[in-house]
């Protein structure tokens, strides 16, 4: 049982006070896999055509034999909040894991802890990445393997159920995460459901391929942006764009000192799509299995990322931004005893969405403290479906990367509307339907004042019902700049 305090707390939020799970008799308990990845764009994948020379065979599968949807969205781009919301079903501002060091407050119930009450067998692996930086297994899971912080590539020590053991002979930690998943599989209990979260690094920066991809794409190139050089030329004033922007074109997260270095932005992305490609070898894996099974058919296989990244997109790369590239994320769904395949719903969800459709295939109720809804109605043609008109997002500055001030924002299918907090720059307004690429910020514009009231309305109504109106601090033993300052060493 959870603390008194944490119960309390729970009461306030809205959150049960107990984890009975109330069952649907009559809903068939479907095995579910859900694969998350790391910083993966929505559309870097070989059938979506970005890339002209990426391939990922097996992504592709998965969106020809079950569904696409280009429009899927996470409430924070930024790890641990989204990674958090993932878990929970709950907005960053409701979960307070609202940055990379924000610590778990104790009130936290994962929705894989209602799985198992209600008779499922679940396994975690890979990385966790939320609320601290151990390895010790978390609630929700029976099997339990993970590292600390976010890992490395090659030769990995994983603590499994409790135990560190350390992998070496180059051992890559993709394949490593897959072998364990499918052996994980194999060795489950066939007479219940499972419920298996593999959770892989990759493809996080400093991208490494698998030795097998290394070099796969060596001098290719991806086209870049329309609104790559803006930032360059100065063109970012008459598009009125906010300083804060083009002041990050020579920072960490810049085009111009990438990660404050000097490497070339094509040969960071080379990298990065063959370090995805392992990644793709890993889908192959669980679809194979599920296939030598004769669980194709029914299991519902989720695939998706916990954040988007931009390759030069207003002159950044990386995430924690607003624009479509950084939010947006690939949702890629399969379960042919559910619905046909092929599909490219442009229906709005978020990452608050896992949790409920999880539950929702499992017959598990739906707990209260999740806003979020299940998107396999959308899938199954049900015209009762719940479908979004708006999406909202947050983001909370860090002191680690204090370029990108506090983010408020909103989008509809038409606008997005972008507010800043605690710093002296202009806000956004971008017609999403005829700049696809937000490159003529609107705030100004006499003839969108109305539209730019009725969004921030909406965006502050949600802020107020959702506990959303304090800035959730967190205390952390990250370094001031006026720690330094007395020692000479800024």
């Amino acid at each position: 049982m959870r603390p008194l305090i944490a119960l309390a707390c729970g009461l306030l939020l809205g959150v049960p006070t107990s984890l009975t799970a109330q069952r649907n008799t009559g809903k068939k308990q479907r095995n579910v896999i859900f694969i998350l990845t790391d910083d993966h764009r929505f559309d870097y994948m070989g059938f979506t055509g970005k890339v002209p020379w990426l391939e990922t065979p097996n992504m592709d599968r998965l969106a020809a034999e079950g569904a696409y949807l280009p429009n899927a969205f996470v409430t924070t781009s930024l790890c641990s909040p989204s990674r958090a919301s993932i878990l929970t079903g709950m907005f960053s501002h409701t979960h307070t894991i609202v940055d990379n060091q924000a610590p778990n407050p104790g009130n936290l119930t994962y929705f894989p802890q209602y799985l198992q009450e209600a008779g499922y067998q679940t396994a975690f692996l890979g990385k966790w990445h939320m609320s601290s930086h151990t390895d010790e297994p978390r609630p929700g899971f029976d099997h339990w393997e993970s590292f600390f912080g976010q890992g490395v590539y090659y030769n990995p020590t994983l603590n499994i159920n409790g135990e560190r053991i350390e992998y070496k002979d180059s051992t890559y930690i993709t394949d490593l995460l897959t072998e364990h998943a499918v052996d994980w599989l194999e060795s489950r209990d066939k007479d219940k459901p499972f419920f298996l979260y593999l959770s892989h690094k990759a493809v996080h920066a400093e991208f490494q391929p698998a030795r097998r991809h290394k070099g796969r794409y060596a001098g290719k190139k991806i086209e870049l942006p329309p609104t790559y050089e803006q930032t360059k030329t100065g063109a970012w004033r008459d598009l009125k764009w906010p300083e804060w922007v083009a002041d990050q074109r020579v920072s960490w997260h810049g085009v111009d000192y990438m990660y404050h270095s000097n490497i070339d932005m094509q040969e960071l992305v080379q990298a990065y799509c063959e370090t995805l490609l392992g990644v793709d070898d890993s889908v192959g894996a669980v679809l194979e299995y599920l296939e030598e099974e004769g669980l194709d058919e029914e299991t519902l296989v989720i695939y998706m990322g916990d954040n988007g990244f931009s390759w030069g997109e207003h002159g950044l790369i990386d995430k924690r931004h607003f624009y479509e590239e950084s939010v947006k994320v690939p949702l890629l769904v399969r379960c042919p005893e559910l619905f046909e395949g092929g599909q490219v719903p442009q229906d709005m969800v978020q990452n608050i969405d896992i949790g409920p459709t999880v539950l929702a295939e499992a017959g598990v109720a739906q707990p209260d403290d999740m806003p979020g809804v299940s998107f396999i109605p959308i899938l199954t043609g049900d015209k009762d479906a719940t479908k979004r008109d708006k999406i909202f997002y947050e983001y909370y500055w860090e002191n680690d990367f204090p370029m990108t001030p506090t983010v408020f924002g909103m989008r509809t299918d038409k606008y997005k509307y972008i507010r800043y907090h605690g710093i002296w720059d202009r806000n956004e307004l971008y017609d999403l339907e005829n700049d696809p690429h937000e490159m003529y910020n609107l705030i100004g514009d006499p003839e969108k004042q109305e539209v730019i009231q009725t969004m921030l309305d909406s965006l502050y109504n949600w802020l107020e019902t959702t506990d959303g109106m304090k800035i959730p601090l967190k205390s952390t033993d990250r370094p001031r700049w006026g720690d330094y300052r007395h020692k000479g060493e800024y």
